[in-house]
């Protein structure tokens, strides 16, 4: 081929092989509905770590880390900031409530977390949840009368309409100028007035409000995409940790819809939450509870309306991080997790809370769904089919011995291990960690 007649491309163009990144990422993330304690996890993977990052949600999402005797609870910091070395991310994917990402760092900071403030690194692309956008989550959740979906309320859904209708502001905005900040400011609130007459909002207020958060914000904030491909090109050994929020089950294209969040949270989400090409991601590490929980409403195939789901919901504590509530509780659902690992190419797994079992005489785990006789070949889109389900269990012996003090695979009852190589083996995923309480020393690494 030739160009003005007389020189070839082929020949003007040096042969250039791809450039492959020099660290790639560890991504953490759950695989049910969320609960699953990826906060221990990746607190413990963080204390190698130089950079762990979130990159999607917002405050709607709890991790509770238990360090020595002090007890941190996490729904907007990356869980990683505990190490004071580490680098801690919000990236473009989360939504951010700037006063409750400032007071949850400060209350930190009451507990010995000093140095956040030198730590934290906030995308300039990410969307601002505004104290409207809760008050429109509430209405949209009444409007829905007994179909509730079980939302936080804390915006979270509103912010991400109001990100892809266009029309919301971003920490950019804030840094920016006042007063295009003011006027875009003016213009959402008054679409939102528009579409939920009665709504109030006293804008004054609230601008005066958000450009007072402007100095303190100014410094933690980075172009995160320039920032994160100079740490994945960096010469030096690097380890970089996703945190993932909420779960497989509850991502708004995969999960039981409409009974989901508003966010992307299986690794595709990694990629667009964060501006980092999908060849940069390594291994990617699924969380898996030893029984089944969730919030809210929904379908919940293996839930245990018995005393066995008010066992599991007593002895492990199931209470909602965020909101305080109440989670609904069953057998562990394989169905569930095998179609997380389809989704998101688990390279391995963390088994947690396995201590909860201790007392059962004996354990089940879903394998299959049936319905009308039949076993369903794939994980069912509709909610209808997935309601109408029947559940196929295997059953094995429980150990009836406390797991509470085993800090190493050996140390296990034997039908403790039994059970965790039964989910290892009809997973065909590498159990890698198994966690036997809350604190960081109460997580059993296996080589």
């Amino acid at each position: 081929m030739a160009v003005n007649g007389d020189i070839s491309l082929e020949a003007s163009l040096p042969s250039l092989s791809p450039k492959e990144v020099n660290n790639k990422v560890t991504v953490i993330l759950g695989a049910q509905w969320g609960d699953e304690g990826k906060g221990k996890l990746v607190d413990l993977i963080a204390t190698k770590a130089d950079v762990v990052c979130r990159v999607q949600g917002g405050n709607n999402a709890g991790h509770t880390v238990v360090v020595g005797k002090q007890k941190f609870d996490f729904h907007l910091l990356p869980s990683g900031i505990i190490n004071e070395n580490c680098k801690a991310v919000i990236g473009n994917g989360v939504v951010i409530n700037i006063p409750e990402l400032l007071s949850e760092a400060k209350k930190n900071e009451g507990k010995g977390l000093t140095w956040w403030r030198k730590n934290l690194v906030i995308s300039d692309r990410a969307h601002i949840v505004f104290s409207f956008h809760q008050q429109v989550d509430q209405i949209l959740e009444e409007m829905k009368g007994n179909q509730k979906l079980g939302t936080t309320k804390k915006g979270i859904g509103p912010t991400y309409a109001c990100k892809a209708g266009r029309m919301n502001l971003r920490i950019s905005d804030l840094l920016g100028c006042e007063k295009i900040f003011a006027e875009k400011f003016h213009a959402l609130a008054k679409f939102y007035q528009q579409q939920y007459p009665g709504l109030e909002i006293n804008e004054k207020e609230q601008i005066d409000e958000y450009l007072g958060y402007k100095k303190e914000l100014k410094p933690m904030v980075k172009d995160v995409v320039k920032f994160m491909h100079e740490y994945l090109h960096s010469s030096g050994k690097k380890s970089i940790v996703v945190e993932g929020a909420n779960a497989t089950m509850l991502d708004i294209d995969f999960g039981t819809y409409p009974f989901v969040t508003s966010s992307n949270c299986t690794v595709g989400g990694v990629c667009t939450g964060l501006g980092i090409p999908p060849s940069s991601i390594g291994n990617v590490i699924g969380i898996v509870k030893a029984y089944t929980s969730r919030v809210g409403s929904g379908p919940f195939p293996t839930e245990q309306l018995n005393d066995i789901g008010q066992n599991l919901q007593t002895i492990g504590f199931e209470f909602g991080v965020t909101t305080g509530r109440k989670r609904r509780c069953g057998w562990l659902d394989l169905v569930v997790v095998r179609y997380a690992h389809m989704i998101n190419n688990f390279s391995s797994i963390a088994i947690t809370k396995l201590d909860i079992l201790d007392t059962f005489e004996s354990v089940k785990i879903g394998v299959a769904y049936k319905r009308n006789g039949e076993v369903l070949s794939v994980f069912p889109a509709s909610l209808e089919v997935l309601e109408d389900v029947e559940v196929e269990y295997i059953t094995l012996p429980g150990w009836q011995s406390s797991t509470c003090e085993c800090r190493n695979f050996s140390e296990l009852p034997y039908q403790a291990k039994v059970y965790l190589k039964t989910i290892q083996d009809l997973l065909q995923v590498p159990v890698r960690w198994v966690g036997v309480g809350q604190a960081r020393s109460e997580i059993i690494e296996i080589f």
